[in-house]
């Protein structure tokens, strides 16, 4: 893994670290569906804003929007529904630690249905990193079983939509990550507003309230904006399985976020867990060998 690319991964885990926080706080105000348009209409602004002032072209008329809605629908609109609907009946933490299994459903979706052949190296370094995530957490019979059936299932959707979405992010060749970007936020903003509008009331006196607002900025402006423009780096200069890998990482930085900001009590596990994490996704993404170097050291590249 290039620095470029460990410096996106790192950037984006920040960034997404904080998104479940701010789900929460809207979750007060607003229904799963208008959070979902909220978060893509705020991360549509963001994205023209970049685009324009990077004079980036639009292209629209080019675009394969077809295909772009059938990513989208995986990558954002479901997800982006389901995940606070979820955390109606799910923590936070919890629900951070359920969207780590997003790699295991990308190298699974990945080897079903796209012709991906995941190494030992990868699914070694995936369960590792499962590892780490029990350890930061402190993961027991106990609390798995106390786990929500319903937030569960909804959590489960949310990342096997994701799974499916990262893979046919790849397979959209031709679109600069800016494109991508837009095309995915465009699509979610309509399809999530139809929905919101149809269900949820507009939390119009919410808006005059400076953590929601901040709440909306948060999750919609770097969240989704800021934060595809580097989820879509990482799919084209690197895989679908790095790219996804960044959700390992996501339950460490939001206990960071609290411990930083809210004071929250930093315990032994969340440094041993992030250790654990980081050594299973450097195994994940380190690439192998080629077959000729392998013959010629007398090994198989594993």
């Amino acid at each position: 893994m290039t620095k470029p690319l460990a410096t996106a991964l790192v950037l984006l885990s920040l960034i997404w670290g904080g998104s479940f926080f701010f789900i929460k706080l809207l979750l007060e105000e607003a229904g799963p569906w208008m959070i979902a348009f909220l978060r893509s209409g705020a991360g549509l602004i963001a994205i023209t804003a970049v685009m324009l002032a990077l004079r980036q072209p639009f292209s629209l008329r080019l675009l394969p929007w077809l295909p772009i809605a059938v990513m989208a629908t995986f990558n954002t609109t479901v997800p982006w529904a389901l995940i606070p609907l979820s955390e109606t009946r799910l923590t936070s933490s919890v629900a951070s630690v359920l969207n780590a299994t997003t790699p295991l459903w990308t190298l699974v979706i990945g080897a079903l249905f796209f012709a991906g052949k995941p190494g030992p190296k990868q699914w070694g370094g995936i369960l590792i990193s499962l590892v780490g995530i029990l350890v930061l957490l402190g993961v027991n019979p106990a609390t798995i079983i106390s786990v929500d059936g319903f937030g569960f299932l909804c959590m489960m959707g949310a990342t096997l939509c994701y799974g499916i979405g990262s893979q046919l992010s790849k397979r959209l060749s031709g679109l600069t990550m800016y494109q991508s970007t837009f095309g995915t936020l465009l699509v979610a903003t309509v399809s999530c507003g139809a929905v919101a509008l149809a269900r949820d009331p507009l939390p119009v006196e919410a808006f005059a309230s400076g953590p929601f607002l901040g709440a909306i900025v948060g999750l919609g402006v770097f969240g989704s904006g800021i934060a595809y423009i580097l989820f879509y780096y990482l799919i084209q200069k690197g895989s679908p399985e790095l790219a996804t890998m960044v959700t390992y990482l996501v339950p460490a930085t939001a206990i960071l976020w609290g411990f930083l900001l809210l004071g929250e009590e930093l315990y032994w596990n969340l440094l041993a867990g992030l250790a654990v994490i980081l050594a299973g996704v450097f195994l994940a993404t380190r690439p192998s060998r080629p077959a000729s170097a392998a013959a010629r050291g007398g090994g198989d590249g594993a």
